[in-house]
């Protein structure tokens, strides 16, 4: 079954087209990767899957209830870790949480919740006093309350060390063996990468690709580097004559004894043996995978290009569209 399904939702702000016609499946028990350049729609979305927005065309389904009527049922399974979340300044790290577990209506023990994100000796502490990566760590603890079936998480690494993000992704893999849907937006991509069965990258409010980062990979046209390990440093007539070679993007040197090619998959034997043809003994050679940060970058390359022509929006514009539209709209639940 299917955890999240979006069925040609589009969502406008007057003039501003945030998410154009968005048809998007997140299977139940997956940790799905959502991606996209500063004003996408990634927030836009996850506000369409919480009914805090409605979608001016299409349905939004969570959790097998359909958002707009069921949003309470939505809401009473899922746990939200918002961008920007806020504290309130004068309760303690154990009071957020007591908050939490009594609108939930569950059974929690405060301090077990707070103590799995690392905030034991800062449960009797008022939050205001809480670094950043201290109240990211708060606002996952609440999220956590009542073992959700579904876990929104928009950017939830930031201001985390990286020990805080380690054990960030530590929680996530944790939730999702216990069958927990993990829906996960991150400008980070490392943390993407880690954790996420599927990725899915938007642009310009247009979901442009869907797939595991493997199968990314394979359909991408991003560069794969190649490390070609020679015996003595390869001269400069030789490295033009790389250069020069069909499918062959950027060569450099990598020390005195190795050269990093940035080339199209069928290139790399050409490169290999015009060396060879040229008198450079190569003693060893690898391929270095396209990270997900090339990836992202193949297929979100032409963003700035499509804002240009007036199809996308900028994070101000559609926050402010948003903002105005929540505020005239008073079906939307706030």
């Amino acid at each position: 079954m299917a955890a999240i399904e979006l069925d040609g939702v589009t969502k406008r702000f007057e003039d501003v087209t945030a998410v154009s016609n968005l048809s998007l499946t997140v299977e139940e028990g997956e940790i799905f990767g959502f991606l996209g350049p500063n004003g996408a729609g990634k927030s836009t979305t996850i506000n369409l899957l919480l009914d805090f927005v409605r979608p001016t065309s299409g349905t939004v389904t969570v959790l097998g209830n359909d958002a707009r009527e069921e949003s309470v049922a939505v809401r009473d399974r899922t746990g939200v870790l918002p961008e920007g979340f806020d504290v309130y300044d004068r309760l303690t790290g154990r009071a957020h949480v007591a908050f939490a577990i009594d609108s939930k209506e569950v059974d929690a023990d405060p301090d077990a919740v707070l103590a799995r994100v690392g905030l034991a000796d800062a449960a009797d502490r008022q939050a205001g006093g809480y670094s950043k990566g201290m109240r990211q760590r708060l606002a996952l603890a609440m999220a956590l309350v009542g073992e959700p079936d579904l876990l929104i998480l928009d950017e939830p690494s930031s201001g985390l060390d990286p020990a805080g993000a380690k054990e960030m992704r530590e929680i996530v893999l944790e939730e999702a063996e216990r069958g927990t849907t993990v829906f996960f937006s991150s400008h980070i991509l490392e943390q993407v990468e880690a954790v996420c069965d599927r990725v899915g990258i938007l642009r310009a409010g247009e979901l442009v690709a869907v797939d595991s980062i493997d199968g990314l990979r394979a359909a991408s046209d991003a560069d794969a580097t190649l490390r070609v390990t020679v015996s003595e440093r390869v001269d400069d007539g030789v490295l033009a004559a790389v250069r020069a070679l069909a499918g062959v993007q950027t060569v450099e040197r990598d020390g005195d004894d190795a050269l990093r090619v940035a080339c199209d998959s069928d290139a790399k034997t050409r490169v290999v043996t015009e060396l060879e043809d040229r008198g450079v003994s190569v003693t060893d050679f690898t391929t270095e995978e396209a990270s997900l940060e090339d990836l992202f970058l193949a297929y979100t390359e032409r963003d700035e290009d499509a804002n240009a022509d007036g199809t996308g929006a900028s994070d101000e514009e559609t926050d402010e569209a948003e903002a105005h539209a929540a505020a005239e709209d008073t079906e939307v639940p706030r």
